[in-house]
């Protein structure tokens, strides 16, 4: 699959199966992420890979972080919470390790972090594979974050799944770049 093909052809999958990523295949997408813009080579990105045994380990955590947030949230609420990791056979946790007070702002800093998860995502789909880039609360939350041994300034990105797509992927209308682009003369 070209450049072109893959940047316009890829959806992010509603559901995921088996096979994901092999190691081999799981690197060669991390490269590609890596190749991301980097203002000032700070390479912010961080890559935390869940598959397996981590994956129910890691629906812990997260009910965990909502118990803390939230004491009285109802076990219905806990349970979707705990499933939410097995919903595609390997997570990549991409985080920014910030750098603050760098003369690179950090904004620019997370921008970097947030090309390289586009580049996981594009990566995926060109050698087959579906990824989806969600977030959510555990993204934002201090506990996951020393769960996974994060630093407190370091930003989790968001959460990559990846593994096969199951079924058909969402026919997206394509919105007419008219709308999004103009010229500007002075």
């Amino acid at each position: 699959m070209d450049a072109l093909d893959a940047l316009t052809t890829r959806r992010s999958p509603v559901q995921f199966a088996e096979p994901a990523p092999d190691d081999e295949s799981l690197a060669e997408i991390l490269r590609a992420a890596m190749r991301a813009p980097d203002h000032g080579k700070l390479r912010p990105w961080r890559f935390i890979v869940l598959r397996g045994d981590a994956l129910k380990r890691f629906g812990n955590v997260m009910v965990e972080a909502m118990k803390r947030r939230d004491p009285n949230v109802p076990e219905n609420m806990l349970e979707r919470e705990r499933a939410k990791p097995l919903r595609a056979p390997l997570i990549v946790v991409l985080a920014a390790a910030i750098k603050q007070g760098h003369k690179i702002p950090v904004i620019e800093q997370m921008l970097a972090a947030g090309a390289a998860a586009q580049n996981v995502l594009v990566a995926a789909h060109a050698l087959g594979y579906g990824a989806a880039w969600k977030t959510g609360d555990c993204a934002y939350d201090d506990f996951v974050k020393e769960t996974l041994g994060l630093a407190p300034s370091d930003a989790i990105v968001g959460f990559l799944y990846l593994g096969t797509p199951v079924g058909a992927p969402t026919i997206l209308p394509q919105p007419d770049i008219k709308d999004f682009v103009r010229d500007w003369t002075g």
